[in-house]
């Protein structure tokens, strides 16, 4: 029995890391997430189904993890500001 637990986390897992993100989905999340606060109860599963269901609420979840990871590294400064070229780019 513990060997079909194992597994199947084990693909939920993998299945989640390797899930690819597209600008449309992108969109959507944050939308959700800024119309449901990050305190809603439920949140993962009210941005999955507010995404139209094209993602989990676990691949929701993951997603929103790996954003507050990236944050967290941002407000550390371990994470260099990007050099953009804005010459010009006003005038």
């Amino acid at each position: 029995m513990s060997s079909g637990s194992s597994s199947s986390s084990r693909n939920s897992n993998s299945v989640n890391m390797e899930s690819e993100w597209s600008k449309k989905e992108n969109k959507l999340f944050e939308e959700a997430l800024a119309y449901y606060g990050d305190g809603a109860p439920d949140l993962f599963h009210k941005v999955s189904r507010a995404m139209g269901g094209t993602k989990t609420a676990d691949e929701v979840r993951r997603h929103y993890e790996i954003l507050e990871d990236d944050l967290k590294l941002i407000e550390a400064r371990r994470v260099p500001f990007p050099k953009y070229n804005t010459q010009g780019a006003w005038n």
